[in-house]
């Protein structure tokens, strides 16, 4: 990710989910979404990946209508887009989902050499007592970094 501009993150997934492996994946967009988009008008929250009949869809992802574009040209906001990967790539997912119970989250949506792509993590779901050790230990971190910044 070296000069990448990050359109939005997932940030509640690194909270809720244990990442496993990371994808790149690009996205099929409509001219009005792409415009969204660019503008910052894009929300991941609730968004997940499904595979169905060996292609990669990604659900839920809001992407808000375009302004200064008219209702009858204009895209649906929570409407299914298809993920672009390898066909190998979507059989070594599809594997990992079905066998083993994993889900696929989008992490992030950014902007690579013009061409918008998502980042889609294989993810477990962490149990209440994971996160709030994730808590512990990151508290406990910043009560060392404030004990070393005082001496």
């Amino acid at each position: 990710m070296n000069n990448d501009r990050v359109l939005c993150e997932n940030r509640q997934a690194r909270f809720n989910y244990e990442i496993l492996e990371t994808h790149e994946a690009g996205i099929e967009l409509l001219g009005t979404e792409v415009k969204s988009i660019r503008a910052g008008q894009v929300n991941l929250q609730d968004a997940f990946a499904l595979i169905r009949n060996g292609e990669l869809f990604l659900l839920n992802m809001y992407i808000a209508p375009h302004q200064t574009t008219g209702k009858y040209f204009n895209h649906e906001p929570r409407r299914t887009r298809k993920l672009l990967m390898h066909k190998q790539e979507i059989r070594k997912l599809e594997g990992a989902v079905t066998q083993k119970g994993l889900t696929l989250v989008p992490l992030r949506l950014y902007l690579q050499k013009g061409w918008i792509k998502v980042a889609v993590a294989l993810v477990r779901a962490k149990k209440l007592y994971d996160k709030r050790e994730d808590i512990r230990k990151r508290e406990d971190q910043r009560d060392m970094a404030r004990m070393l910044k005082h001496r």
